[in-house]
């Protein structure tokens, strides 16, 4: 499986990107799924519903069915967050894998930035970004795209991929 991350900082366009990435690449007909990191606590299942009272009761995983999806939800209960490596293979094929965050794993990114966010790159220290997506120029030694320009990005990623 193909996989290719989005990174930066918090308030930088990761989320917008990504959203409009998926819509652009899979317009052009291919697969793609996404991992998102989360460095919050979050719960996507509700208060009352049955498979929260199935967690809470203590289950480990509980797999909630339906005619329009399947969805997984596994509670650590303090075992360490597992790597994305292991989180990818649960996965099923598709032609691309798009990562949200993940700033220090090695596979490729762009790096969103924006100048009102007011951080550093992270570029110049990690060669695992290939190119970055701004809303101002940037003076780097990789491809700046216009942050914008959702389908000049995916011409970038889709290339470097050779999908």
């Amino acid at each position: 499986m193909n996989v290719y991350g989005v990174t930066g900082w918090k308030n930088c366009g990761k989320t917008g990107l990504m959203e409009r990435l998926v819509a652009e690449l899979t317009e052009r007909g291919l697969t793609v799924s996404t991992i998102k990191h989360a460095h919050h606590s979050t719960d996507v299942d509700q208060q009352g519903t049955d498979s929260h009272r199935h967690r809470m009761a203590g289950a480990s995983e509980v797999v909630l069915a339906s005619t329009h999806r399947i969805a997984i939800m596994q509670e650590l209960r303090g075992a360490v967050e597992p790597p994305l490596s292991e989180l990818l293979a649960r996965l099923s094929p598709v032609d691309l894998v798009l990562v949200e965050g993940y700033k220090r794993e090695p596979h490729p990114k762009i790096e969103a930035h924006r100048a009102v966010a007011d951080q550093p790159l992270i570029a110049p220290q990690d060669p695992n970004i290939r190119a970055l997506a701004s809303d101002v120029p940037l003076d780097i030694d990789r491809p700046v795209f216009d942050l914008d320009d959702t389908t000049a990005i995916a011409d970038f990623i889709t290339a470097e991929l050779t999908l």
